[in-house]
């Protein structure tokens, strides 16, 4: 009988260490060719949208993410499928979850592709996404140092107190973009922006930017130099890239990118293409948000609210 499962749980039952290995496995799987990823719909009335993503992967099953965009805000829901049976299995809350795959991706691009010895963190951003991306990069690097910049004074001192004490790391407000970037060794950007939020020359060698908040064609978070510096420029889904990804198309359009160079991050964490190979190289991970993360994150949810016994059954007469 299928669970549903309530925010309330997924956030008891979902680490952050659960979300890296799930969104590892879900990239190693596409870059096999294994995981089918379908890009976002996007079907729109007057005053609301509702987004739909698609995605099968071998072994962990069928899924979809739908949520609204309203009035009323947004609501998230996963669906999760049995892909022997195809039976449904689970129906989640997930804009906690949301916020852990889109945190983990983050982290596993940090993996994959930031120097080994990388210690410091330039953020910017401090809405609900951003608490997740700085606890994945700081679970997967020995990260001492955080400098946080958001226009709103009140936000990035917030946010840095509130973080510094969850994650036990130093966390700093600071004042302008450039303070944030400059002595970085891993540039997250997390934002609602709709102009980049920094000169790509201020990035130093050796950097790696995750860049994580735009999924929009006319929205950018990075420009084209900092694209244009990038030794390597990795993407979780190339195909939808190409369609939501503005930092990217803009580039492109400038003549700065060609797409056919862009990686799917998949590629390099399943070993068909090389990542970092030289400590000064810059590295960018342009990170849209994919299926596959959230049906490989609620397959882990799932897997252990049936464990724990967690969950609520539908009624019956509800399955006919």
């Amino acid at each position: 009988m299928p669970l549903f499962i309530r925010e309330r749980d997924v956030k008891q039952l979902l680490t952050m260490d659960d979300a890296l290995d799930a969104v590892e496995e879900a990239f190693r799987l596409q870059g096999l060719g294994k995981a089918d990823n379908r890009p976002r719909q996007r079907p729109r009335l007057e005053h609301a949208m509702l987004q739909v993503m698609p995605a099968a992967l071998p072994g962990i099953g069928f899924g979809l993410k739908a949520y609204t965009i309203a009035s009323g805000g947004v609501r998230f829901v996963v669906l999760l499928w049995d892909e022997a049976s195809g039976d449904l299995q689970a129906v989640i809350e997930a804009g906690y979850m949301g916020q852990m795959r889109t945190g983990a991706a983050s982290g596993v691009a940090t993996k994959h592709l930031a120097r080994p010895d990388a210690a410091t963190v330039g953020i910017f951003g401090t809405g609900t996404q951003a608490p997740t991306q700085l606890e994945a990069v700081c679970a997967v690097r020995p990260i001492e140092h955080v400098f946080v910049y958001s226009p709103t004074t009140e936000h990035r001192r917030r946010f840095a107190a509130e973080t510094s004490e969850r994650l036990d790391v130093r966390v700093d407000p600071v004042d302008a973009p450039g303070a944030a970037v400059t002595d970085a060794d891993v540039v997250i950007t997390i934002t609602k922006a709709a102009e980049p939020l920094f000169d790509g020359d201020w990035l130093r060698p050796g950097v790696h930017v995750n860049a994580a908040g735009s999924n929009r064609a006319a929205a950018r978070e990075i420009d084209a130099r900092t694209v244009e510096r990038a030794d390597l420029v990795t993407i979780d889904d190339r195909a939808q890239g190409r369609v939501e990804a503005g930092d990217l198309i803009a580039a492109a359009g400038e003549g700065i990118l060609a797409w056919d160079g862009v990686v799917e991050l998949g590629q390099v964490v399943a070993g068909a293409h090389e990542g970092r190979c030289d400590p000064d190289q810059i590295t960018l991970f342009e990170s849209l948000g994919i299926a596959i993360e959230d049906v490989a994150v609620a397959r882990c949810v799932y897997d252990k609210a049936l464990d724990l016994g967690i969950g609520e059954p539908f009624p019956e007469t509800i399955l006919g």
